[in-house]
């Protein structure tokens, strides 16, 4: 059963960098879709960036510039650097796996496996 773990979330400040990761078992990422989603207290989850098995990405214009997406094929391993970080970036960071293709982007069929998440502050 494929299982996900998210780490490398914490506390910075405002312009300061993290680095998710979220290692997989029974699942490798050279194939499909895999993304990272957001949900802060009392919005909706939003899609923060997508990479196929190609290594093709689309991220959220909010993140665009600022964030990148990508996966260690070897480690088996899914990556959200983020850098030049905001106090609106603040939320729970999930990592998603389960969805054939990413062109379709955010909106398209719902991926079938999710992380438990990994929290994310930044101070301003």
């Amino acid at each position: 059963e494929v299982q996900l773990a998210e780490s490398g979330g914490g506390s910075v400040e405002a312009g300061g960098s993290l680095r998710l990761s979220c290692a997989a078992s029974d699942y490798t990422f050279r194939k499909g879709c895999a993304a990272w989603f957001r949900q802060a207290p009392g919005n909706q989850r939003e899609g923060v960036a997508l990479i196929d098995g190609d290594g093709r990405t689309n991220y959220a214009d909010s993140v665009k510039g600022r964030f990148t997406i990508s996966h260690d094929n070897v480690k088996n391993t899914l990556y959200l650097q983020m850098n030049s970080l905001k106090p609106e970036d603040t939320a729970m960071y999930y990592c998603a796996v389960g969805r054939a293709y990413c062109y379709m982007g955010f909106g398209g069929p719902p991926f079938r496996y999710w992380g438990k998440g990994t929290q994310v502050t930044v101070s301003s």
